[in-house]
């Protein structure tokens, strides 16, 4: 009952405090409010929907802070700023967006991601490659970031200088809108990542908290000596212990011990800051408004600092990104958030909802599909699934096999127990299948970020070098180039298969390998990352329709299922039911095609794996079938046999 009354008191004061403040802010705006009367009503109607659970949000983030309703007030000012400076054809596609919601559920939905200057070049580069994004069938281009970040060392560009300013070495803001705008045009929604944890050291805010001034000192976490630092990292996990050990750095020119979790030129904010949470909401804004049509939201587990915590997923991470989201809906509502959070599944789930991020990788996916690869066996895959792969209605996950960072072996510890497996023990398993030391491995990976003190650590590499594609070409023979080739088809099946958004890694579809050559640049030496971040290979990309050739099959058979999930409408109708086949190897599920079933099965096994007919029976298919991959027919109500790493869409055939 107090909880009930606590939220109409709330309600009650949003409303008064909107009424209040509102015709202080109209008043900036009656000149637009004259010219643009509808646009000013949509806004107008935005705010008075999406208000109340802003401020909700805000009164318990910032409400003890003296100055609180003037930030409220700026607040409201910078989205009114932001919506009358939007375009005209980012205010239809909000209206087209805000009429159909989960646009992005549909089966016609294909993502990549890449990096512009290693795959194109530069923008112009990008907007040059369209009608090969066409052609590979994309909807959803991913650019990483591309803004300006310092010289040397900065994270694949994760360490920010400025939100504003494109790379002039890729261009400008203005070929960034240019780009949007074509793509747009095109069908293809325009993704970049909103790093907003953390700045650089060579941000404009960071320059003048370097240079003294004590109001941008505490836009960060910043500390003369080390009482404080050693009472948070009492807590803290390391996250780079090869770049700097604990979670602060100190700073000789300005005398302070800063918050960097990740990288030292990477500081991290302090969102206590209402000025701070505003300043970034405008920043998304801006974004937004340049045609972007999803924010990546990166390290969302970190955002929000509490002495006496891990300073990890704490509620109030939460409530940041659930106020961005409002402020979304109200100034730039066809723009949607996709979390980035690699840590424990129950904590990534809890990201995911329509008013926070309504996408969401899902990293739980990616690092089951190389474990079963690993293993050959699929019980912690199939377990897992069933257990965590339902997400809230009017939100999807970006189901991925790889992408620019390292792979990270995230399964639950309590699902690997129920299955009589000791995960850290499993974990040093894949570490040494993947870098090929374990007797019988067919991967070729690099480990990152290994951690003596914990034996912690992750993976890089491509998918092709990871997936046995190198070690076959170099050491073997052509059938093992072929069950490579295989192993990437099928672990791609299942992304394009399983529902949500597939997420392709741009030259994995080509087959890309491990590049070393990064270990001869001082700036990527320690980072092995840079394994699988190698320029496009003209080549390899010369060769996609030369079948005969290792990229001629591998680009046809992905292209192949790319255009079969666009023909398939179930691929993203209803839940998917994941299956027990009764086999150890292979990986099942359900999806409902209309009024038919589509059973999807996956041979994770370097052998011939057989399912048995009842599996079909019990679920509703009748023979005769049809394998909608292959278009084979099965006659005869008969055990399936599956080839090694071979996948089929099983349907009734009519």
């Amino acid at each position: 009952m107090a909880d009930i009354t606590g939220k109409l008191e709330v309600a009650i004061e949003a409303r008064r405090t909107l009424d209040r403040l509102l015709p202080r802010v109209e008043d900036g705006f009656s000149t637009f409010k004259k010219r643009h009367p509808k646009a000013w009503a949509q806004f107008l109607s935005r705010v008075n929907e999406h208000f109340p659970r802003l401020f909700g949000i805000l009164l318990h983030l910032y409400g003890g802070h003296y100055d609180f309703f003037y930030h409220l007030e700026k607040l409201l000012t910078l989205m009114a700023e932001s919506w009358t400076s939007r375009s005209a054809d980012l205010r239809v596609l909000d209206d087209a967006r805000e009429a159909q919601p989960t646009w992005f559920q549909d089966h016609q939905m294909m993502g990549a991601v890449c990096y512009v200057d290693l795959f194109a070049g530069d923008l112009a580069g990008i907007r040059r490659k369209i009608p090969y994004f066409k052609e590979l069938g994309l909807t959803y281009l991913h650019l990483m970031p591309l803004f300006c970040s310092p010289e040397g060392e900065n994270d694949g560009g994760y360490a920010i200088s400025s939100y504003r300013e494109v790379d002039p070495r890729l261009g400008t803001m203005a070929d960034l809108r240019e780009l949007g705008d074509e793509l747009r045009a095109e069908g293809i929604s325009l993704v970049l990542d909103f790093i907003f944890n953390h700045t650089s050291n060579e941000h404009d805010w960071a320059l003048k908290a370097r240079a003294g001034d004590l109001d941008y000192q505490r836009y960060y976490w910043m500390f003369p000596n080390r009482v404080m630092p050693d009472a948070y990292e009492v807590h803290l996990r390391e996250i780079f212990p090869d770049e700097h050990p604990g979670a602060f750095t100190y700073f000789e020119d300005v005398g302070q011990w800063v918050w960097t979790t990740f990288h030292s030129n990477q500081w991290d904010l302090n969102y206590t800051n209402p000025e701070v949470f505003n300043q970034m909401a405008n920043e998304m804004l801006f974004l937004a408004n340049q045609g972007v049509e999803v924010l990546r939201l990166d390290a969302v587990a970190f955002i929000w600092k509490a002495l006496g915590t891990n300073c990890e997923n704490l509620p109030e991470a939460h409530m940041i990104i659930q106020a961005f989201n409002a402020i979304a809906r109200i100034a730039a509502p066809a723009l949607l958030f996709k979390s980035e959070a690699i840590v424990h599944p129950d904590e990534v789930a809890k990201y995911i909802h329509q008013e926070e991020c309504q996408l969401s990788y899902n990293p739980l996916l990616m690092a089951l599909l190389w474990n079963s690869l690993a293993t050959r066996e699929v019980q912690l895959l199939n377990y897992s699934m069933a257990n965590r792969f339902a997400i809230p209605e009017g939100c999807a996950w970006v189901n991925y096999v790889r992408c620019h960072d390292d792979i990270g072996w995230t399964f639950s510890d309590e699902d690997a127990a129920a299955l009589g497996i000791d995960a850290f023990d499993h974990r040093q398993f894949l570490n040494a299948f993947y870098t090929g030391t374990f007797a019988g491995s067919f991967a070729r990976g690099l480990l990152f970020q290994e951690n003596p003190k914990t034996r912690d650590a992750r993976i890089s590499g491509t998918c092709a070098s990871l997936a046995g594609l190198e070690k076959a070409i170099k050491e073997e023979t052509a059938a093992e180039v072929d069950l490579a080739i295989q192993r990437i088809l099928m672990i791609h099946n299942v992304i394009l298969s399983i529902g949500g958004i597939p997420l392709i890694y741009l030259g994995d579809e080509v087959g890309t390998l491990n590049d070393y050559t990064f270990r001869q640049d001082p700036a990527k030496a320690d980072d092995s990352r840079w394994v699988h971040r190698p320029p496009a290979d003209k080549l390899r990309y010369a060769q996609r329709k030369d079948g005969e050739t290792i990229t001629g099959k591998i680009f046809k058979g992905l292209t192949h299922l790319v255009q079969l999930r666009k023909s398939t409408p179930g691929i993203c109708s209803g839940p998917v039911a994941f299956v027990s086949t009764g086999n150890p190897h292979v990986f099942g599920y359900l999806r409902s095609d209309g009024d038919a079933e589509i059973m999807f099965l996956n041979n994770f096994s370097d052998q011939v794996q057989t399912i048995s007919k009842n599996v079909m029976r019990l679920r509703g298919l009748a023979y005769p079938l049809i394998d909608l991959v292959s278009e084979v027919s099965y006659q005869e109500a008969a055990d399936l046999v599956l080839a090694p790493c071979q996948y089929l869409w099983l349907q009734t055939e009519s």
